[in-house]
């Protein structure tokens, strides 16, 4: 009897681990990495909830309507401290639990936000009992000496709090979440340091008296070739050394104090990190706001991961999958293109904020022209109506693309067209080039018929895919696509034009347009006021 209990207990045992889908998690495909979920590659068309719009279970509820009309398949939102641990070493995760059943019941995934120490620089979502005990939980300190809104990342306790904390929630996460329906998630919110360039609290400068950690110098020897100029010079100005205090390795600059707060902002993520995936072994990331134009460290969020600063967080944080980029300015191409690295894939969970007109346009650019496994407007319960917004038609063709788009990433046959902007908003009209397959594809944003206004450029994008040897899908909105031999030797005409769709993932013919809408064969042009798709069969002639 005992050996047939055993036997019972063992094949449920089996069978329920079966049932568990495989944690998700990161894989790299050519140049790039994918999000793989349910062993598949998986891309995240996202909307980030404001702050307090998870914390609310009836208030989350009675979003869920709206937020399925606009056809995402992920939602981000936070997870806070305060409402996790309301007394030191009682966790309730009665929200997010209920959090975790609204999602399944939507058939939407999750990535959580951890708003633990910091949530855009400030210390806000921390417990009562971490806020009122200001001996055994320090304050930052500006220069002046006076305390700040804003832990110090020198306190060891608040990173054992704050760890513990983070562990709990990642263990009760991988019992309560078999389904797998959380994806990632987010090690504090918007690192950085305000108002000056680092904490001046008395930690933080015995801490700037002590010994660069040996794995500073080492990495940034080993990647000596790419490091960014920010970091290499201020290293190399000092000899390049791989040993001494803070200021013999970087000097006493404000660029080498921010170094200085960035290494400790990043240890401290690392161990969160380290900490969560020990419980529960989630992709992780961190994000940052970015800093305006002739702007110093301080007068914008100080020594959090930003591009300039990569190197160091790289170093400190080897268990931080991705950097994320938030970003609120109009000149997104600039920005993404700094995200993107051998080291770091491209995912934009905060992709301004929600109802702009370029939304559409970046989502399609950042997919195909830099491989990012997501993207994800903040305050996605802006879109009240997802017929009169652009994104939830943009999500539907990248919804109905995403086999094709996942199947190119990092093989080298796809690309992203979208006009660049400045920071002062100012759209660059000018046509761009790209080789996809053998073939120069230049690239118009202007409307062939009549005038185009600086609005209409921006909201205009999409991406070619390469389908066979001279076939592409070219999807979006508002392009008009020239082919030429990139090798200049042959003409190049239009075979065949099908204007189409996507039904349960196979393509559907539908218009066929060598006429009129390909302008007798000189060019493939998408319309410019709906997102549409069309397979192009291409020849040759001399």
């Amino acid at each position: 009897m005992r050996r047939l209990i055993a036997t019972a207990l063992a094949l449920a045992f089996a069978a329920a681990s079966a049932a568990e889908a495989p944690i998700p998690a990161l894989r790299t495909q050519g140049s790039t990495k994918q999000l793989i979920v349910d062993g598949k590659p998986f891309l995240v068309l996202g909307g980030e909830l404001y702050n307090s719009s998870a914390s609310s279970l009836p208030y989350l509820k009675a979003l869920w309507p709206q937020l399925k009309a606009v056809g995402l398949n992920t939602i981000l939102a936070p997870v806070e401290w305060d409402q996790v641990e309301p007394a030191e070493g009682k966790f309730d995760f009665t929200v997010l639990d209920g959090m975790l059943r609204q999602a399944r019941a939507n058939d939407t995934r999750l990535v959580l936000l951890w708003f633990g120490a910091w949530k855009n620089s400030m210390s806000t979502y921390v417990p009562a009992w971490v806020k009122k005990d200001n001996e055994r939980f320090p304050r930052a300190r500006n220069k002046a000496g006076e305390a700040q809104e804003i832990l110090t990342p020198f306190g060891a306790n608040t990173l054992a709090a704050d760890k513990a904390a983070f562990a709990a929630l990642m263990r009760h996460l991988r019992q309560a979440d078999p389904q797998r329906t959380v994806l990632m998630v987010q090690v504090e919110n918007e690192i950085g340091m305000l108002p000056d360039v680092r904490d001046f609290s008395p930690l933080a400068n015995a801490a700037l008296q002590q010994q660069v950690p040996a794995a500073l110098p080492q990495y940034l020897q080993a990647n000596r070739a790419r490091l960014h100029p920010y970091v290499r010079d201020l290293w190399e100005a000092n000899g390049a050394r791989s040993g001494g205090t803070w200021s013999e390795v970087f000097g006493t600059s404000i660029e080498a104090q921010e170094v200085f707060q960035a290494w400790h902002y990043a240890t401290f993520a690392e161990v969160l990190t380290a900490a969560g995936k020990a419980q529960y072994p989630l992709p992780m990331f961190v994000n940052v706001a970015l800093n305006r134009p002739g702007r110093k460290p301080g007068e914008y969020p100080s020594a959090g991961p930003l591009p300039h600063l990569f190197d160091v967080w790289k170093a400190a944080g080897p268990s931080i999958d991705i950097i994320a980029i938030d970003t609120y300015f109009p000149n997104f191409t600039h920005w993404a293109r700094q995200f993107k690295r051998p080291d770091n894939p491209l995912f934009v969970p905060e992709a301004n904020r929600a109802g702009r007109a370029d939304l559409g346009a970046n989502a399609f650019w950042a997919i195909g022209e830099l491989d990012a496994i997501g993207f994800s407007p903040f305050a996605i319960e802006n879109i009240r109506d997802a017929k009169a917004d652009v994104l939830p038609a943009a999500y539907l063709l990248l919804k109905n693309l995403a086999p094709q788009i996942l199947a190119a990433q990092g093989q080298g046959g796809m690309r992203g067209f979208r006009p660049d902007v400045s920071y002062d908003g100012v759209v660059e009209t000018k046509n761009v080039q790209a080789t996809l397959g053998g073939y120069q594809l230049d690239v118009s944003f202007a409307n062939q018929w009549g005038k185009t206004e600086s609005a209409e450029y921006d909201s205009r994008g999409g991406l070619a895919i390469q389908i066979g040897a001279d076939e592409f899908l070219i999807a979006g909105r508002g392009l008009t696509v020239v082919f030429r031999d990139a090798a200049g030797r042959d003409g190049v005409g239009l075979e065949k034009v099908i204007e189409g769709t996507f039904v349960d993932g196979r393509w559907q013919d539908g218009r066929w347009l060598n006429g009129d809408e390909t302008h007798q064969g000189r060019h493939i042009r998408l319309p410019g006021d709906a997102f549409t798709v069309q397979k192009v069969k291409l020849y040759r002639y001399r």
